[in-house]
């Protein structure tokens, strides 16, 4: 698993896990695929900001690795 710190690892059509605003304090993740990078910079130390295919948005925490 990938940390998703660093804006070059995440790819759209990745599966990974982000936290939503609302659930910051608590740490939930949620899992999805990418459907859109909405960080501009190469990286940012809470996460690359992402909007997943079902149109929730927030950090990625972990990138899934496939096999």
């Amino acid at each position: 698993m990938l940390d998703g710190r660093i804006r070059k690892d995440i790819k759209i059509g990745d599966f990974v896990e982000i936290v939503q605003k609302h659930h910051q304090r608590s740490g939930e993740l949620t899992d999805g695929l990418v459907k859109r990078i909405l960080t501009k910079s190469p990286n940012h130390p809470h996460g690359i900001k992402v909007q997943l295919d079902t149109g929730e948005v927030g950090r990625v925490k972990n990138i899934i690795e496939e096999d």
